[in-house]
């Protein structure tokens, strides 16, 4: 009887065995199993893959040749190239991807941008050429930040986009002076950015913020009326005004407005009733408003300039450009951030800068003191939808 409970025992040790061997076979089996390796939606495990960069001066056809092409099938490409994409547009610079087989190119592939890409698949015998385009995805995000020296500063030191720098000037380009930040301002802002192959290409857009300038916040709340979607302050006061602060997105201050200032060319001392943007020449010069052109043309020591009429009371005046923008002439109507020139260093200049004027009633004011009136506030009838939009806003800048 022991003897027969022996042998059981020992048929259930060997079979448990069994299982646990097989178990293991089948988990090394599933280990050995190789993962697929994707790019470009192309399934490269059988492929020798390599990458490289289009060098200045080279051609789409002489890349195709070195990559072992005959100039038949490079001339069957590039016209059937000619519906999906303008091979004049194929740049120095991008990258292409090449997948080989057994030293015979199988994929040609040629990224147009950061999301776009050309594809050349050789791997039947009629040959196809197509577009595509890699997954794009987006994640909300919030940073805050102090400013110590400029808010670019800012940005490099809380490891942000810089472009984000350009986006907030650009949303408070009517009610802060960016040119003239002090320290200890903040800002908190909830952003989207944008990824391309789980790598970060950058910013895609401000959802909304705070900046506090000189102990004042300055909300940016986003709401849609009328159709168009705008920034609104927390009373419901839009953030964009009758003139923007400034004519060049981003620059320094060079000169202040003043009675009496020593003329850097000159030598004598008189007034300089601007405001003097240093910028690199071909630097883009903005209207500050809508308007009409009264004056475009040379001006002795103001060099190229424009002059813009806005209304019954305000003018401006943009001086020292290297040339004008496209369809700027006397009596051209201009808009609110339309490029009306480029910054140079004409008439009496000692370098490129930009001389920014604006005459109130005819006579010169300082225009960092220049007082915007707002334009239109949200509708009463909208104040309920708003101030929901608002309340919500403000929890989440709260909580950071």
């Amino acid at each position: 009887m022991r003897y027969v409970k022996l042998l059981s025992f020992l048929f259930i040790v060997f079979l448990f065995n069994s299982c646990g061997d097989n178990k293991s076979a089948e988990s090394v089996e599933t280990e050995q199993k190789e993962e697929d390796v994707v790019l470009y939606n192309i399934r490269t495990n059988d492929f020798d893959v390599i990458v490289d960069t289009v060098k200045k001066g080279e051609l789409l056809s002489q890349i195709l040749l070195s990559s072992g092409l005959d100039s038949r099938t490079i001339h069957t490409l590039i016209t059937k190239c000619d519906t999906v994409f303008n091979v004049r547009k194929f740049k120095s610079g991008n990258t292409y991807t090449r997948m080989y087989s057994d030293t015979v190119l199988a994929y040609f592939i040629y990224d147009i941008d950061i999301v776009n890409y050309l594809v050349f698949d050789l791997t039947d015998s009629l040959p196809k050429v197509y577009r595509d385009a890699k997954e794009v995805t987006y994640q909300e995000r919030h940073a805050t930040g102090v400013i110590e020296s400029s808010l670019w500063n800012s940005m490099v030191v809380n490891n942000l986009d810089p472009n984000i720098a350009i986006s907030l000037s650009e949303i408070y380009a009517w009610s802060i002076d960016f040119f003239g930040l002090q320290k200890g301002d903040f800002f908190k802002i909830v952003y989207v950015e944008k990824f391309v192959d789980s790598v970060s290409v950058g910013l895609e857009e401000i959802k909304y913020a705070l900046f506090n300038h000189m102990g004042q916040d300055c909300y940016a709340i986003p709401f849609e009326q009328d159709g168009i979607k705008q920034f609104f302050d927390e009373n419901g006061k839009s953030t964009r005004k009758a003139f923007l602060k400034a004519p060049l997105k981003y620059s320094r201050i060079s000169s202040y407005f003043s009675h009496g200032r020593k003329h850097p060319v000159l030598k004598i001392v008189r007034p300089h009733h601007g405001v003097d943007y240093a910028a690199p020449v071909g630097t883009p010069v903005h209207t500050i408003g809508d308007g009409v052109v009264v004056k475009k043309g040379y001006s002795g020591g103001a060099g190229n300039m424009v002059t813009i009429k806005h209304n019954a009371t305000y003018t401006t005046s943009y001086m020292h450009l290297s040339k004008y923008g496209k369809g700027i002439h006397q009596g051209a109507r201009v808009h609110q951030g339309q490029v009306i020139g480029y910054v140079g260093s004409t008439g009496l200049s000692t370098g490129p800068h930009l001389d920014f004027r604006v005459y109130k009633n005819g006579t010169p004011i300082n225009p960092l003191k220049m007082i915007s009136p707002p334009s239109n506030p949200v509708k009463e009838s909208d104040m309920p939808a708003f101030q929901v939009v608002r309340d919500s806003v403000l929890k989440v800048l709260s909580s950071f």
